[in-house]
């Protein structure tokens, strides 16, 4: 008999308010605790896809960088380096330089200045 109320009062100590509130507040926690790693899991995942774009990113700049070294290796190669950087020449070559006409903008401007007669010009073409 007296095993059953030892057992008796154990019950009653788990149905008392204070221990149900202690589990509230612990249930709390242990609910704050997964929200947090939530979170930090879906910072995670969006942080490791950005990592990955800038990993692709960084092997093609790599790929790239590859490809004009052997390039450099080459005589040709250099060549066109020396060419693009430096803007020389071959012995025997030549250089053409290409001026604007001051001229043609001047007639240009006067043509925009009477817009009267150059409707009608235009509309009898």
């Amino acid at each position: 008999m007296i095993n059953f109320q030892d057992k008796k009062d154990k019950i009653k100590i788990f149905h008392s308010w204070p221990f149900l509130v202690l589990l509230c507040v612990i249930l709390v926690f242990f609910i704050w605790g997964v929200f947090r790693f939530t979170i930090k899991m879906v910072e995670t995942s969006k942080n490791r896809r950005i990592s990955e774009i800038k990993n692709r990113e960084l092997q093609e700049t790599k790929n790239k960088l590859e490809i004009d070294i052997q390039k450099l290796q080459t005589e040709k190669g250099l060549e066109e380096n020396i060419r693009e950087r430096f803007g020389l020449g071959k012995v025997g070559e030549g250089l053409i330089v290409v001026v604007d006409d001051k001229n043609l903008k001047t007639i240009e401007d006067e043509e925009e200045g009477n817009w009267f007669v150059s409707f009608f010009r235009n509309w009898f073409k």
